[in-house]
């Protein structure tokens, strides 16, 4: 991935440029607890970052068999549509500040998210994001989820960029590891969950907010 220009940033959507990790915690424990299984913080974060169908192997794995998925999903997509239409959704912040330059300086961009496309247009659209973006690649579009690469390779093919030319922002480990696994540059902007130290080899550099990403690609986007 060395002496490759930047010609492309392919962010993620939940906890990297919206405020939603929260959100989507307090639905899924509400919904959780009304079923009588109580979600630990713990396996929540496992689950940041993953598919539908990823989340409930994980979900089954750590509540066991009898956890009612399905039920507890649907509950939990009520609670956060309604939280949703009366909170809205906060974009992070620097987020626009950071389009505006990703324009500005002519590179490709697109969003890449597990979230399935009904609920990210939703998510994208109250969040008034909707129309910053052409190239949308969500989880239920792609064979396999986060970990694994396809969704980045996938955004990057309709992007027409090579992945070694590409940037992926991202909070979430799954993330970090789909977009390292597609020989893409990641970098990690912590939301929930912090890298650990074993994550260091995946991770191309860390930043604490967007305000740094911006200063990152104001320096130039011709690097290693």
């Amino acid at each position: 991935m060395t002496n490759n220009p930047i010609r492309a940033v392919i962010f993620d959507m939940d906890g990297l440029m919206i405020d939603t990790e929260r959100m989507a915690q307090r639905a899924w424990q509400r919904a959780g607890a009304e079923f009588g299984f109580a979600l630990p913080d713990a396996l929540y974060l496992q689950a940041v970052g993953r598919t539908a169908v990823a989340t409930e192997i994980l979900f089954r794995e750590g509540l066991g068999p009898d956890f009612p998925f399905t039920e507890v999903y649907n509950r939990k997509q009520h609670y956060l549509y309604t939280a949703i239409e009366q909170e809205g959704i906060p974009t992070k912040a620097g987020l626009l500040e950071l389009l505006d330059l990703v324009d500005q300086q002519g590179l490709a961009k697109a969003v890449a998210t597990s979230t399935a496309r009904v609920l990210a247009l939703r998510k994208l659209t109250a969040a008034g994001l909707l129309d910053r973006f052409s190239t949308l690649v969500c989880g239920d579009e792609v064979p396999n989820g986060k970990p694994a690469p396809d969704i980045f390779l996938a955004a990057a093919q309709q992007l027409g960029i090579a992945p070694e030319e590409c940037i992926v922002l991202e909070d979430s480990l799954a993330g970090i590891r789909a977009a390292h696994a597609a020989g893409m540059r990641a970098i990690m902007v912590p939301d929930l969950i912090q890298p650990p130290p074993d994550s260091a080899a995946m991770v191309y550099q860390v930043m604490g907010d967007l305000w740094q990403v911006v200063e990152f690609l104001s320096e130039g986007t011709d690097r290693d």
